[in-house]
């Protein structure tokens, strides 16, 4: 399988756990306690996120804007 760059936003929780949510992959993610632990499950979850679909997602990064309101 060739290999390919994916997008990845993570974030803390409330209850200190990791999250990683691929961009490219709607609906793929996963948690962990540390960053070693998160990045090995995204890699695995992707993997499998791939397996379920025929066909990958169009969407593309362009970036994170942040805005101020009020």
């Amino acid at each position: 399988m060739a290999t390919k760059e994916y997008t990845v936003i993570i974030e803390q929780g409330e209850d200190g756990y990791l999250i990683s949510e691929v961009v490219e992959l709607p609906g793929c993610h996963t948690q962990a306690k540390t960053m070693d632990e998160l990045l090995k499950r995204t890699r695995e979850v992707i993997e499998l996120c791939l397996m379920e679909k025929t066909v990958e997602g169009k969407q593309k990064f362009l970036g994170i804007q942040k805005l101020a309101v009020g």
